[in-house]
């Protein structure tokens, strides 16, 4: 026997990627008691700057964004109750194909085994039970995620450690369903055009596909509050919008593919630590 408790380990990109995909989840072990370790992997400087100053334009400060976000960060985490912050700091890339993807010491252009190694480090420090990150689009295709999704993995490799480890995603249905209230809370939202549409439709999987549904809906409250605390970012704004009933009903339940597994617990499964207690 050992004293070691149970720990899960998420790997994220930016800042606030901890809340939308992973937050009902963080928040939902901690109160179980299971040690919950986030690696941010980059400092978020290609996000927006106050008052929604765009990267590339005057006034954008990547070292003040980086700086301002590592607070909302830190927010967020006391709102999951997140045992462990560790932090990698490469610098953000930015979306697929901006300037910001090769400029040195971007995530993007970091080797993947340079990435890897300090990864690996942390993994051999906590020994997580379970390890999330993204699949290998990085879910919707940013260079970030899918350079998460690489290191994690290779960190993996080196370790030999044998995790349970899961993939964010979103079934089909869901995706359909957040449309329909993205143009109820957005009514002048325009009409995505034809390509923008069947790229939306090909994100996530469908729901036969996937392997485990968490149900984190009594936690939302406290994954609310953690987006919250990336105001700063104006993507989230949406989110907010709904309040906390409504954000609960929609985003309650977080999914994941399972992709390694040494326990033999039956798919579709309920629980990240199926077969491990």
């Amino acid at each position: 026997m050992t004293d070691r408790p149970l720990t899960l380990m998420a790997v994220h990109a930016h800042p606030d990627d901890e809340a939308t995909s992973t937050g009902g989840i963080l928040a939902r072990y901690a109160a179980e008691g299971i040690r919950t370790v986030l690696v941010t992997c980059t400092d978020g400087g290609c996000g927006d700057g106050p008052g929604g100053v765009k990267p590339g334009d005057p006034g954008h400060d990547p070292a003040a964004v980086a700086s301002m976000r590592r607070r909302e960060l830190d927010a967020s985490c006391a709102a999951l109750k997140i045992s462990d912050l560790e932090t990698l700091d490469y610098a953000d890339s930015g979306m697929m194909g901006w300037p910001s993807n090769d400029a040195p010491g971007s995530f993007w252009r970091t080797p993947v085994a340079e990435g890897a190694a300090r990864l690996a480090e942390l993994m051999l420090h906590y020994r997580p039970d379970v390890v999330v990150t993204y699949d290998e689009n990085g879910f919707y295709g940013h260079p970030d995620h899918i350079q998460a999704h690489r290191v994690t993995m290779a960190a993996l490799e080196t370790t030999g450690l044998t995790p349970k480890v899961y993939w964010t995603t979103m079934p089909h249905s869901a995706m359909r369903r957040f449309g329909e209230i993205m143009s109820e809370f957005q009514e002048d939202m325009p009409e995505p055009d034809p390509a923008e549409a069947a790229a939306l439709a090909e994100i996530g999987l469908p729901d036969d596909e996937i392997t485990t549904w968490v149900d984190a809906t009594a936690f939302s409250g406290q994954k609310f509050d953690s987006l919250a605390a990336h105001a700063s970012q104006g993507e989230n704004i949406f989110f907010l919008k709904m309040g906390k009933e409504r954000f609960g009903e929609l985003m309650g339940v977080e999914t994941f593919l399972r992709v390694r597994d040494t326990t033999g617990a039956a798919v579709p499964e309920n629980d990240l630590f199926a077969g491990l207690r």
